[in-house]
């Protein structure tokens, strides 16, 4: 893959479900902002996740461990 290749897709981020029913929901850039793609991780699944031309954000709604380029954060404490 070349360097503008990366540009295009970017970042990626890994989920990792400390407790059932964690949801990741994938929100779309524009205008308007939307809901697009919605996931539901139990306890120890994984979900890794990417930013691209459509997703410019990504929710996470229970208790998981987060990991991307700037760190490690926990989520639902």
């Amino acid at each position: 893959m070349d360097w503008e290749s990366d540009k295009l897709l970017g970042d990626y981020i890994v989920i990792k479900a400390e407790e059932n029913g964690v949801n990741v929901i994938g929100l779309t850039r524009g205008r308007d902002t939307k809901f697009h793609h919605t996931e539901k991780l139990d306890k120890g699944e994984v979900l890794l996740a990417q930013f691209t031309e459509n997703t410019s954000a990504i929710k996470v709604r229970g208790k998981s461990r987060i990991l991307c380029r700037h760190g490690e954060i926990i989520s639902g404490e």
